[in-house]
């Protein structure tokens, strides 16, 4: 078994509105994945207050409820504390256990580990990453099409130096899928849906939704055909509820395709669930 693995930062399920820009019409492939190819899972994970993205992917990449061990939901880049129980154990490391191989495929604007190492913020993904440095993308692998950019089409790397061609969120797809054929476990992060979330700008949401949905509208199909199991969650809401301009307590939707997907969707019931039922269908 071979799985895809779609982290979207700041997805939540919400009752249709004129608030709530994930619609059929902005969305129509992930508005159909979640009517028909998911199920609701709790992201607020039995603790006080606001679900936040540091203990939300913690608790999504380990298995353990960061939030619960932390007495709080910790928001932004993970601190020392956090970062060490990411460190501890994260999906990567476990993958290793049983010999699996995992990639994570976002790509970064860098030359070597070192580089990102280095980085004074690191998200829980790359802290993640850099227990198992194998499987970091690099500048390299971008150029190849070996890896795909966090936003898809490679546009906010220009400013940062880039100097490589643009893609489109088609041809991301493609990559992803491509990429995915010679790993076990295939980890790609998109965070601009949080990103527009917190801007309130409907149209801003509205584009980012689009451009995912293209993506979105490539790689299931792809993955499907080749016989993956693709995946898609989130770690708490936010775009959902576009005129809120912050996080919300909605559930998030676990979406899952192909071989395994009914067993993985009926066995989870919050984030904490997930990385243990996929390692379990890995192991299988």
């Amino acid at each position: 078994m071979k799985i895809v693995f779609i982290f979207v930062d700041g997805l939540g399920l919400a009752p249709a509105s004129p608030d709530n820009p994930v619609n059929a019409e902005n969305c129509p492939v992930l508005h159909d994945l979640i009517l028909n190819h998911s199920r609701p899972i709790d992201a607020c994970l039995g603790v006080p207050g606001l679900p936040q993205s540091a203990t939300g992917q913690a608790t999504l990449f380990t298995g353990l409820n960061a939030a619960q061990a932390m007495g709080r939901h910790v928001e932004g880049f993970p601190g020392p504390m956090l970062r060490k129980l990411v460190e501890q154990d994260n999906i990567f490391l476990a993958l290793k256990r049983i010999s699996k191989r995992g990639k994570f495929a976002d790509g970064y604007l860098a030359d070597s580990v070192d580089e990102i190492r280095n980085r004074r913020f690191r998200s829980v993904t790359t802290t993640a990453a850099l227990t198992c440095p194998e499987v970091i993308s690099l500048r390299t692998d971008l150029l190849a099409n070996q890896a795909v950019c966090h936003d898809l089409t490679r546009q906010t790397l220009v400013a940062r130096g880039y100097t490589g061609p643009l893609v489109t969120p088609q041809a991301a797809g493609e990559h992803l899928v491509h990429l995915a054929l010679g790993y076990d476990y295939t980890l790609f992060e998109f965070f601009e849906s949080d990103r527009a979330g917190h801007s309130g700008d409907m149209q801003q949401a509205a584009a980012v939704l689009g451009k995912l949905d293209a993506f979105l509208g490539t790689v299931f199909p792809l993955a499907v055909e080749l016989g993956m199991l693709t995946v898609l969650t989130s770690d708490h809401g936010n775009i959902e509820s576009i005129g809120h301009h912050g996080h919300t307590f909605n559930p998030v939707p676990l979406i899952a395709l192909g071989e395994g997907a009914d067993d993985l969707r009926r066995s989870v019931t919050n984030l904490i669930g997930i990385t243990p039922q996929i390692l379990r269908l890995l192991n299988a």
